[in-house]
C-alpha cells in the first residue's frame, strides 16, 4: 500500500499580520563586512525569532513569518505561513550551509504532514543573496511507502503599500492582473507598475520537482502567493527522507533587477555554464528545401553561409525533422539511430559534416530523444521500456509519441547509444524536441501559464524512488555524457509542456515559446515569450525565440504552413533588431541563397551577439514591451542604445522619459537612427517618436561633452557595442582615438557628433598606423553634410582590429581638409 502525500490547504496570512517593531540597525548592518546576522543567541522574544542579512530581515513566530526588504526607501513586505494545516513547530536557530552560497543562518521548524509523515522546514539567509530560502525535508515515519506527489510548503500575502487593483503579476503566462493570473511555472513577480517595486518569488532549484507559483486576491484586497512543488511520483519507504527543492522570496525596488538576481542565484545553484552564442540556420521553415532539406541543398547552403554570413556570426547549419528512419505512427518517425534510406540523406551525414567542417561550420541535427512509438514492430518485445498510464497502457501522447521510462537500464543504454552515434556522425549541435516526454507528462501545447495536466497520472517508474523530474534530468545528463561536453544542447520547447523548464543547467539554449505563428501572433510569437522571460537569457540558458523572418518569397517549402509568406523590409528589420538588442540566440530559417542583397544586409547587421545588458523599459506596463535599453561599458565609454518597437499593424507614437528608461535626465544626448542612417533629434528629459506599422527605430545615444564623441558605427545595429574596443579624447592634441574591429571586406562607418559643442570643431584628418596602411586598410573622411556630425569610412581586406586617430581643430582655425583623408 502506498499513501499519497497531499498538498496542504493554504491558510491566508492576511488575517494574522503582526505589527513588528523594526529596529533601526540598517546602517550598522551594512557597516560590518557587508552583512550581520541578528538574534544568534536564540529567540528575540519567547515566541519570536529573527535572522537578517544586508537585503532583508525575517521574523518568525509559530508557523508564521514576515519578510521585509531593507533596501533604502522601500516598503516591501510579505507575510507567510509555512505549510499551514497539520502542524509546524519552531525548533530553533542554527548555522546553515549551501554549496553555492556558503555559510548562513536559518530558522528550523518541525513538520508534521496531514498523512502522518514528518520532516522539517527552514527559512535560510546567506550573505550577498537577496532572498530568503524556504527549504523542506520530508520523512516517511508511517510504517509503509509514501508517494509525495504534491506539496505546498509556503503561502504569502504581499504588501507593496497598494491594493491588488493597483498591482500586476508577471509570470510565464505574461503580465496580468493578480486575480486573472492562472499560475506560473518557476517564478512569479508581484509589482507596482508605476514604481517597479516588486516581491519576487520563484523556485531556486527544481532537482526533484516541477515548481509552480499561484497568485490570488484575498477578500481584503491583498495579493496572495502560494508555492507548489509537484514530483509526479516520489516514493519513500519507511524511514527514508528526502531534501526537496528550495523556494526564494525577495523584495526589490525594481522587479526587473529582482528577476535578474533570481536567475543569477538559480544559475549558481545549478552550476550553469553556457557555451557561446552563435547564429544558426534551421531548415524546418525554409521556403525552399524545408523540413530536413537534402544532402545537395545542405552542401550548397554551407558554401553560401561560409562565404556570405560566417564573418557576420553564423556558424551552425541545423537539419530538422524528416531525416530519420522508423515508421509513421503518432507524429514524427523515431528511428534516430540511422537516417532513412529513402530519405534526404541516404548516404548518411559523415560526408556532409566533413564538408561543413572544412568551411568552419558546425552541423546540427533535430532529435526527439525521450519518446518512441510503442506501436512500432521494433518495440514489440520491449514494451517494458515505456512508462505506463494508471490503467497499464503505454503513456502515449499526441505527436510526442510514447514516453520512455528513463529509469530503466535498457532505455538508458539506448539513450547513451543515441548520443554516441550522432556524435560519431559529426553532430555538434543537438536540437532536442519534445522534452516534456522525458518527464512523463501530457502534451498541453500551447502552454504558457499554468494548465492542469494531472502530473503523475501514471504508474511509478521502473525505479519508484526516482521522481519524474529526476528521471528527466538524468536522461539529459546521460545524453550529454555520451555526446561529449563540447556539444551544444538546444532544448525545444517550453510551450509543449512548461514542466520542461526543469532542464535548467542541462541545456545551452531553450525555445521559450511555440513554433512560429502557432498562436496566431505571427512575428510576435517569439518576442512575447522572449520579453517576459528576458532575465533568463544568458543566465539560465540562451533564450531561443524561434527563427526571425526576412524572406521576400511568398511560397512555402516547409511542412509547416504557419510560416508561409513574405515580410516587408520594416518587418525584417523589426524581428532581427529585437533579437540583436535583446541578446538572444539568432536563428534564421529562410532559404538564404535566394535572399536579395537588401535582406542579406539586414542579417549581416544583426546576427552577432553583444555582451551588454538589455532590459525592457515597459516590462510592467505592456504585455509585449515596446521599449528596450541596451547598456554596455566594456570599452570604458558608456554606450547606450534605445530600441523602440512597434508591433502593431498601425502607426504608433512611442513616448518615454530618460529617467524611467535608466538614463540621466539632466543630460542631453546625441542620437543616431541606425536603419534610417541619419542623426535623430537630440534627447533630453523625454522623447516622442513616430513609428510606422510593424517597424522599429534603433537609436544610439551618447551624452554631450565639450568635444567630439563617437555615437554610432555601421558594423552592427548595436552601433559600437560589438566592434569598438576603446575610445578616448586627448584634449592636448585635440584628437579622438578609437580602437575598432573591422570585418574583412565590410566597410565600417564611424559616426561622430559634438562638432558644435564647446568651441566648435572641424575634422582635420583621420589616420591609422603605417602597418595598417601597408596592409591595405583604407580611411576616408566623408563630406560634411549633417550639422554637427562627421563620418569616417574604414575598410580592410582582412579582419583586424585597428586604432584610428581623428584629429580636430577649433572651427575658426581649421586648415583645408584633404579630399580623401
Amino acid at each position: 500500500m502506498i499513501i499519497k502525500a497531499i498538498c496542504f490547504p493554504w491558510v491566508p496570512a492576511h488575517n494574522t499580520r503582526w505589527a513588528f517593531e523594526i529596529p533601526r540597525l540598517r546602517a550598522r548592518w551594512r557597516a560590518i563586512a557587508g552583512w550581520l546576522f541578528a538574534g544568534m543567541g536564540g529567540l528575540a522574544a519567547a515566541d519570536e525569532a529573527r535572522i537578517a542579512n544586508e537585503f532583508l530581515e525575517v521574523r518568525a513566530a509559530g508557523q508564521r513569518f514576515t519578510v521585509k526588504s531593507l533596501a533604502a526607501g522601500s516598503d516591501i513586505r510579505a507575510d507567510g505561513v509555512l505549510e499551514g494545516a497539520a502542524g509546524v513547530k519552531f525548533k530553533g536557530e542554527e548555522a546553515a550551509g549551501d554549496p553555492a552560497f556558503g555559510a548562513g543562518r536559518r530558522l528550523v521548524f518541525d513538520r508534521l504532514g496531514a498523512d502522518g509523515t514528518g520532516g522539517s522546514l527552514a527559512l535560510e539567509v546567506y550573505p550577498e543573496l537577496p532572498f530568503v530560502l524556504v527549504r523542506q525535508v520530508v520523512s516517511n515515519t508511517t510504517g509503509q511507502p509514501v508517494n509525495f506527489r504534491k506539496l505546498c510548503p509556503v503561502s504569502l500575502t504581499v504588501d507593496l503599500g497598494r491594493p491588488a487593483s493597483g498591482l500586476v503579476t508577471l509570470g510565464t503566462g505574461g503580465l496580468l492582473p493578480p486575480a486573472e493570473n492562472p499560475g506560473s511555472y518557476l517564478f512569479l513577480l508581484c509589482a507596482d507598475p508605476v514604481t517597479r517595486a516588486s516581491l519576487v518569488t520563484g523556485w531556486l532549484t527544481q532537482f526533484k520537482g516541477s515548481g509552480t507559483v499561484f497568485g490570488s486576491v484575498h477578500a481584503d484586497g491583498a495579493v496572495g502567493i502560494r508555492a507548489q512543488i509537484e514530483h509526479g511520483h516520489l516514493v519513500l519507504e519507511h524511514g527514508q527522507s528526502a531534501e526537496l527543492d528550495s523556494f526564494a522570496i525577495g523584495g526589490f525596488a525594481d522587479g526587473r533587477i529582482g528577476a535578474e538576481r533570481l536567475a543569477d542565484a538559480t544559475a549558481r545553484a545549478h552550476q550553469v555554464k553556457l557555451k557561446p552564442r552563435t547564429a544558426v540556420y534551421c531548415s524546418w521553415y525554409a521556403d525552399q528545401f524545408g523540413g530536413a532539406g537534402t544532402e545537395t541543398s545542405t552542401l550548397e547552403l554551407g558554401k553560401f553561409v561560409a562565404r556570405e554570413l560566417k564573418p557576420h556570426g553564423m556558424s551552425v547549419i541545423q537539419i530538422d525533422d524528416e531525416w530519420q528512419s522508423g515508421g509513421n505512427f503518432n507524429g514524427p518517425r523515431r528511428g534516430f539511430l540511422a537516417p532513412r534510406r529513402d530519405g534526404p540523406y541516404p548516404n548518411g551525414f559523415e560526408g556532409v559534416t566533413r564538408a561543413l567542417a572544412a568551411d568552419g561550420l558546425t552541423f546540427g541535427l533535430w532529435t526527439l530523444p525521450f519518446a518512441r512509438n510503442h506501436q512500432d514492430p521494433e518495440y514489440r518485445d520491449r514494451q517494458h521500456w515505456f512508462a505506463k498510464r494508471s490503467d497499464g497502457q503505454p503513456y502515449d501522447t499526441p505527436w510526442g509519441g510514447t514516453c520512455l521510462d528513463l529509469t530503466h537500464p535498457e532505455v538508458r543504454g539506448q539513450i547513451a547509444a543515441l548520443g554516441k552515434a550522432q556524435r560519431d556522425w559529426g553532430v555538434r549541435y543537438f536540437k532536442l524536441d519534445g522534452l516534456w516526454t522525458g518527464a512523463v507528462c501530457e502534451q498541453i501545447y500551447i502552454n504558457d501559464g499554468f494548465k492542469e495536466d494531472h502530473f503523475g497520472n501514471h504508474r511509478p517508474l521502473h525505479d519508484p524512488t526516482v521522481s519524474n523530474i529526476e528521471a528527466y534530468r538524468s536522461g539529459l545528463k546521460l545524453l550529454r555524457d555520451s555526446a561529449g561536453p563540447e556539444v551544444l544542447f538546444s532544448g525545444c520547447n517550453l510551450a509543449q509542456n512548461m514542466r520542461s523548464i526543469t532542464a535548467i543547467g542541462l541545456v545551452d539554449t531553450m525555445r521559450i515559446g511555440p513554433d512560429f505563428n502557432h498562436d496566431g501572433q505571427g512575428i510576435r510569437t517569439g518576442p512575447l515569450r522572449a520579453s517576459r522571460l528576458y532575465f533568463m537569457n544568458g543566465r539560465l540558458w540562451w533564450n531561443d525565440p524561434d527563427p526571425v523572418k526576412v524572406r521576400t518569397a511568398t511560397g512555402n517549402g516547409s511542412p509547416d504552413a504557419a510560416a508561409a509568406g513574405a515580410v516587408s523590409l520594416d518587418q525584417a528589420r523589426l524581428t532581427t533588431s529585437f533579437v540583436a538588442i535583446a541578446g538572444q540566440i539568432f536563428l534564421i530559417s529562410d532559404w538564404l541563397p535566394a535572399l536579395p542583397p537588401e535582406r542579406l544586409e539586414v542579417l549581416k547587421r544583426t546576427m552577432l551577439s553583444h555582451q551588454g545588458t538589455a532590459r525592457p523599459v515597459d516590462y510592467f506596463e505592456r504585455v509585449l514591451p515596446n521599449t528596450w535599453l541596451l547598456t554596455d561599458d566594456h570599452s570604458g565609454t558608456p554606450r547606450r542604445v534605445l530600441a523602440l518597437f512597434n508591433w502593431d499593424e498601425q502607426p504608433r507614437t512611442l513616448t518615454g522619459t530618460m529617467k524611467h528608461a535608466g538614463l540621466d535626465p539632466g543630460k542631453s544626448y546625441h542620437a543616431f537612427d541606425f536603419w534610417a542612417n541619419k542623426p535623430a533629434s537630440e534627447m533630453q528629459g523625454a522623447w516622442s517618436c513616430d513609428l510606422p506599422p510593424v517597424s522599429c527605430r534603433i537609436l544610439a545615444l551618447r551624452a554631450r561633452e565639450n568635444h567630439p564623441v563617437l555615437v554610432s558605427t555601421s558594423r552592427h545595429v548595436t552601433q559600437g557595442i560589438i566592434d569598438v574596443e576603446s575610445e578616448s579624447w586627448d584634449a592636448a592634441s585635440r584628437s579622438l582615438q578609437v580602437r575598432v574591429h573591422l570585418t574583412a571586406g565590410d566597410p565600417n562607418e564611424l559616426r561622430i557628433a559634438g562638432l558644435a559643442d564647446g568651441p566648435g570643431w572641424s575634422l582635420a584628418r583621420a589616420t591609422v598606423a603605417p602597418e595598417n596602411t601597408a596592409a591595405g586598410v583604407e580611411v576616408e573622411c566623408l563630406p560634411a553634410t549633417e550639422s554637427g556630425w562627421r563620418r569616417v569610412r574604414l575598410l580592410s581586406p582582412a579582419s583586424r582590429t585597428i586604432a584610428v586617430t581623428l584629429c580636430f581643430a577649433p572651427e575658426e582655425t581649421t586648415p583645408r581638409l584633404h579630399p580623401d583623408r
